[in-house]
């Protein structure tokens, strides 16, 4: 079951996270800032209602959102978690009216399959950098960018 995240989520959401940043993967979140972004996030629960998966829609401006958090507990990989979680925000950008979303993956194949298309990162704007600054691998950036027209 998908729904929006709730405050009772957080340390859940920021061990799945965790996981994925201890491997280079992702940004690791702190719990000061989950809770102030609660709202971007949807997660998906199993029958017993553990959370199994997360992903966020982080507003960056009046027309740009940034698809990121995007994790899935690895026992429930391959089962279209990931895939249901990313269609919700894109869903939801929609409905508010944004004109382009992004992200910044290591797993373009998964999200061209959205719609979204590469793109040169200089072409985001410099507001989207600030978590660069948090993270280890900065400023030798590996990641790839993608951007989808909505």
């Amino acid at each position: 079951m998908i729904r929006k995240a709730r405050t009772s989520d957080v340390k859940d959401i920021q061990k799945l996270l965790a996981i994925y940043a201890n491997k280079g993967e992702m940004l690791s979140r702190s719990l000061s800032e989950l809770y102030e972004a609660i709202r971007d996030f949807y997660v998906e629960t199993d029958e017993e209602g553990r959370l199994i998966g997360t992903a966020a829609l982080h507003i960056m401006w009046e027309d740009l959102a940034e698809v990121r958090s995007v994790a899935v507990v690895e026992e429930s990989g391959k089962k279209g978690i990931g895939s249901r979680l990313v269609q919700a925000c894109i869903d939801e950008a929609r409905e508010i009216g944004l004109k382009r979303i992004f992200c910044l993956t290591y797993r373009p194949d998964f999200f061209s399959r959205f719609g979204f298309a590469l793109v040169d990162k200089s072409t985001l704007p410099h507001k989207v950098w600030g978590d660069c600054l948090k993270c280890p691998k900065f400023p030798d950036c590996d990641e790839i960018a993608m951007d989808m027209m909505l």
